[in-house]
């Protein structure tokens, strides 16, 4: 008999009641911060704009605003849809715990206050890498209160997920679950270690942007082990076969994770404020980052490709996130091997391989909804969703690309970047155009899931 949570070849998932009520604050805290994303993306171009600017009284509202935007879009959104991950590969109970629930108050109450941060308080923000700052005791606050929800919820999903995935009647989200739980200790585990063993005196810029360097990196691989198991996942529901075994399914998923085991030995090596370990880092992404997702995504596409998959209505919006998804990934990717110096082929780079991960979310959110007792998402507006996030992403990676082959570096604005020739000049307005068709998918994807979230089925 099958584990009451678990995915049968049909992309079936059966939960609990609780596990249910769970997964859906998750998702639904999930949705709301990239409804927030979106609304500091509108102030960002307000903030912006001539005989508007005025109505932002606040010193550098926009990269402050940007801060809390980064924050929304890729920290809190993953890590809340790693909490869906957990609530479904782990206890059925335990959603109903009053530990269940004061992680998801606590995650929630985080959320809030990093927003309500670009608004009270002074402090200049700082634009570092991977969790970019502002310098006011309301965020630092509030971005503890997260991270505080996260390990709580961390610390209650271990047992579980292990106990799940690796005794009798393993079952492939508990796998999943537990590597992203492993990544995401990972990652807690390395920022705290360098705050510990950082000098004092450094530079607010220089401390943040070392602070964060590691744990960043650890917690890429809770993003990617989450997206490997929606590729999964949303292939089941579309009736694509993989056609491996499920040993090896969940083979993968350990691989993907075992990279991991490099992080307390780089910082066995070398001290945090140090180049050795910046490009220690660096190596274990550049190596390590692929090790689980390019066999899986492999595996996906060969099953695709081979036609034995549903092309029903019901399930086009799930078959075009996996598709486009794949997609952004893949050449996320392929612009990473064209790093050369430091100009806009990174972001292009970095960019399409976390909208991928992204794009994945989306998906995942969208096979959710029936299963967390809200109706599934149909129609038109749902199926065009991820191909013009999608889409728009490819044209604002592309534009990166190529602007940044013709040296034009990142981090520049303005006169600065120097678009001198007609192709330096198209290619930037390629990623305009490709951002803005972008963030009208992103708001898209908001829309449509308030609306699953307001109906149940029958409705």
């Amino acid at each position: 008999m099958q584990p009451e949570n678990s995915v049968n070849e049909g992309g079936d998932l059966r939960l609990s009641a609780a596990q249910q009520s769970e997964t859906r604050r998750w998702v639904q805290l999930a949705v709301l911060a990239l409804a927030i994303a979106g609304l500091f993306a509108i102030l960002l171009v307000l903030s912006r704009t001539p005989g508007l600017s005025h109505l932002f009284p606040w010193v550098d509202f926009f990269r402050t605003a940007l801060v809390v935007h980064v924050n929304q879009s890729v920290l809190i959104w993953f890590l809340a849809m790693a909490g869906a991950v957990w609530a479904i590969g782990g206890a059925p109970d335990h959603g109903a715990t009053p530990l269940g629930k004061a992680s998801l108050s606590l995650a929630l109450g985080g959320m809030i206050g990093i927003s309500a941060a670009a608004f009270v308080g002074d402090g200049a923000p700082l634009m570092n890498n991977y969790v970019p700052v502002l310098q006011r005791p309301l965020f630092f606050a509030s971005l503890g209160l997260f991270a505080a929800g996260i390990l709580l919820r961390l610390a209650t999903a271990f047992g579980p997920l292990f106990r799940r995935g690796f005794g009798p009647g393993a079952d492939l989200t508990a796998v999943a679950g537990f590597t992203v739980a492993l990544s995401v200790l990972a990652a807690l585990g390395s920022l705290g270690w360098t705050w510990w063993t950082l000098p004092a005196g450094l530079a607010p810029e220089i401390h943040y942007e070392y602070l964060f360097w590691g744990a960043g990196h650890a917690l890429q691989f809770a993003f990617t082990q989450s997206m490997m198991l929606a590729w999964l996942m949303l292939a089941a529901a579309a009736g694509v076969r993989i056609g491996v075994s499920g040993n090896t399914l969940r083979g993968l998923f350990i691989l993907g994770a075992l990279p991991l085991l490099a992080v307390p030995v780089i910082h066995l090596l070398y001290p945090a404020f140090s180049v050795e370990s910046r490009m220690a880092y660096t190596r274990l992404m550049q190596f390590g980052g692929g090790l689980g997702a390019i066999p899986v995504g492999l595996l996906v596409l060969r099953g695709v490709f081979s036609g034995r998959g549903g092309a029903d209505a019901a399930t086009r919006p799930l078959r075009h996130a996996l598709w486009m998804s794949l997609l952004l990934f893949a050449a996320g990717g392929a612009i990473g091997g064209l790093i050369r110096g430091v100009n806009t082929i990174i972001p292009a780079h970095y960019h399409g391989s976390i909208v991928g991960v992204t794009l994945a979310m989306m998906g995942l959110a969208y096979l959710l909804l029936p299963r967390i007792g809200l109706r599934p998402v149909t129609g038109r507006l749902a199926s065009l969703q991820p191909l013009l996030y999608g889409f728009g992403q490819l044209l604002h990676i592309g534009g990166l690309a190529l602007s940044g082959a013709m040296g034009i570096q990142r981090k520049t604005a303005g006169a600065a970047q120097g678009l001198d020739t007609l192709g330096a000049k198209a290619a930037m307005g390629v990623m305009g155009i490709g951002g803005l068709l972008a963030v009208a998918g992103g708001i898209l994807f908001v829309w449509v899931m308030l609306r699953g979230f307001w109906s149940r089925p029958g409705r």
